[in-house]
């Protein structure tokens, strides 16, 4: 039974595409940055094994002596996963490739769907007063992504600009669906991001068409643009918002954060 005298929990929000390259880690880490800038506080899980959004925000290897892994497997308090980033208000439960063998070490494990989602309602998660988990999936619909749609209230889906974009999200939707149904009967849809857009191209703005007329509302009315800055960032361990504040990226992930939390874009933003 739950602890009425518990506070609230933060909003857990999975960050899945099953397709690679489509821009997740990227999302995930701008739009934490963006949140955070809005005056929120931000928790990044890692549980994609190439720890991108680890090195993203400057946790080297090394630095990694417990990770999201020891969370699922070795049932490691949050407080050892844990590490502060350059970011104020944002940390990182890091990950390594160690986590490439967790599918395989949780299928003997009865609540092996239900890991992360018991990992996260630790009581120890109430000192950090987080207002925003965000779940780094790895990409593919596996055991540590079902983990993440277990664990979190909604996903949030990345969908890259390109010919096939929609191809395969039909899966995606059937996945949350089934879960819906199982193990997480309140999982919805946050909603449908379009990433590394060019407006210019033909192909761009038929995918977001076909996107709207197939999932209507469910699509963002931001649209994360190709943008060279959004790409160099990382290389620098720093989100674009940090790397150059006023480039197209950056403003871009504000007005997705601004649209989560149900803020009026600003004109001309």
């Amino acid at each position: 039974m739950s602890d009425p005298t518990r506070p609230k929990g933060p909003k857990t929000i999975a960050v899945a595409n099953q397709k690679g390259g489509v821009g997740k880690t990227t999302t995930a880490i701008n739009l934490a940055a963006s949140l955070v800038e809005f005056g929120k506080t931000v928790l990044i899980v890692d549980i994609d094994p190439q720890g991108n959004a680890s090195t993203g925000l400057g946790v080297e290897t090394d630095q990694r002596t417990k990770t999201t892994y020891d969370l699922l497997l070795e049932e490691a308090p949050l407080s050892d996963i844990i590490q502060e980033t350059e970011i104020e208000r944002l940390r990182i439960a890091p990950a390594t490739t160690d986590l490439s063998s967790a599918d395989i070490e949780m299928v003997s494990n009865e609540k092996r769907s239900f890991l992360l989602h018991d990992a996260l309602r630790q009581p120890a998660i109430d000192g950090y007063a987080f207002d925003f988990v965000l779940i780094d999936c790895p990409p593919s619909l596996n055991l540590l992504t079902v983990n993440a749609m277990v664990a979190a209230h909604s996903v949030l889906v990345p969908l890259q600009s390109e010919f096939f974009a929609l191809e395969g999200l039909s899966q995606l939707m059937l996945t949350i669906r089934e879960l819906r149904q199982t193990a997480n009967p309140d999982l919805r849809i946050e909603g449908v991001v379009l990433t590394m857009s060019d407006r210019r191209n033909n192909l761009a703005q038929q995918v977001e068409t076909d996107a709207r007329a197939y999932l209507g509302d469910l699509v963002f009315k931001t649209v994360i643009p190709r943008n060279v800055r959004v790409s160099e960032a990382p290389s620098f361990a720093m989100s674009v918002l940090d790397y150059d504040p006023m480039s197209k990226g950056a403003q871009a992930y504000r007005d997705l954060a601004r649209e989560m939390l149900g803020v009026e874009l600003a004109v001309g933003a």
